[in-house]
């Protein structure tokens, strides 16, 4: 055993190790997993001073509590979290995008998420986890990734091979925020809907139901009317795909999800707005915006400087 590790006294309600996923497995269905929220994880990293794609512990409304037993290390969490850091003498209450330095004995223990489903804890080194086609991503529901596939477990050690050098303290002011009007573009199968059935789609509001996981996202309001046909040949999928089946109620396809399926596609959110439309919590209400293939590019382009001008600052 490593003599620098954690030790899991509480898993937390959905505990994995994630990085940026993998590549290039549609065609024998595997999506690409990886974190929820790619800018909060990008953050989590550069603040412990490790590489960009370095795994991470995900974890959602309730996270993990963990007793570090070693040399100093640091860790920092992002996202919109409340966590304390228990030391012998001391209870410190914890900041999001800050780093702090753990040592032997001392205990992290994430209470919740507030207001947002996905945190991130980032630990200042190598952690000793196997990597399955060149990827930590832990996918549950099909058992891939590290930790045999599956989420963190009462009294699981999760041992570190080595702790980076630099243990500067670092932080970044940032604050997240809400996204209720969601982008999307066209879905291949836009015309099987009624001209009422689109304005419902794009005028009218839905909620996030509490059937929501890191592969979808199921959304409840008014039905979407389709004309043509409730079930299609199964085609492929891809992140952010929205489907709407027979019941009228859209689904979103999210990191986990299935690389084929049979329901027409409406729409699909563009890459700007995935990090923060994986926050809402059950009961939010959402709308959707329609925009073109080039303003998706550009706002992508745009959030992803915004993001590199976060981590430059760091």
């Amino acid at each position: 055993m490593s003599k620098n590790y954690f030790e899991v006294l509480r898993a937390g309600i959905n505990t994995t190790f994630q990085d940026l996923g993998r590549k290039n497995l549609y065609h024998i269905g595997i999506p690409f997993s990886g974190v929820m929220d790619n800018r909060n994880f990008l953050i989590a990293n550069k603040l412990v001073g490790n590489k960009f794609n370095s795994p991470v512990i995900e974890f959602a409304y309730q996270g993990p509590y963990l007793k570090y037993f070693g040399n100093k290390i640091n860790i920092s969490i992002t996202g919109d979290v409340n966590f304390i850091i228990k030391k012998k003498k001391d209870v410190i209450d914890g900041i999001c995008y800050k780093s702090f330095s753990l040592e032997d004995g001392d205990e992290i223990d994430i209470t919740s998420t507030n207001k947002s489903v996905y945190g991130y804890l980032a630990i200042s080194g190598e952690l000793d986890i196997k990597y399955q086609w060149s990827s930590c991503s832990t996918n549950t529901k099909a058992n891939i990734g590290a930790n045999d596939g599956k989420k963190l477990e009462l009294n699981q050690k999760i041992n570190i091979f080595k702790i980076n050098e630099n243990l500067n303290h670092k932080s970044l002011k940032y604050i997240n925020t809400k996204i209720e009007n969601i982008r999307i573009l066209k879905g291949t199968n836009f015309d099987y809907f009624s001209e009422k059935g689109k304005d419902t789609f794009f005028e009218k509001e839905f909620t996030v139901s509490k059937l929501s996981d890191r592969m979808g996202m199921r959304l409840e309001g008014p039905k979407i009317e389709n004309i043509v046909d409730t079930n299609i040949k199964s085609e492929g999928l891809i992140k952010g795909v929205i489907q709407v089946p027979a019941d009228g109620n859209p689904i979103i396809m999210l990191s986990d999800h299935g690389t084929i399926g049979g329901y027409p596609k409406i729409g699909v959110v563009i890459s700007a707005d995935y990090d923060k439309l994986v926050q809402l919590t059950p009961g939010s209400k959402v709308k959707f915006k329609e925009v073109d293939l080039s303003s998706a590019e550009t706002l992508f382009k745009l959030y992803d400087l915004e993001t590199q001008n976060l981590i430059s600052q760091i």
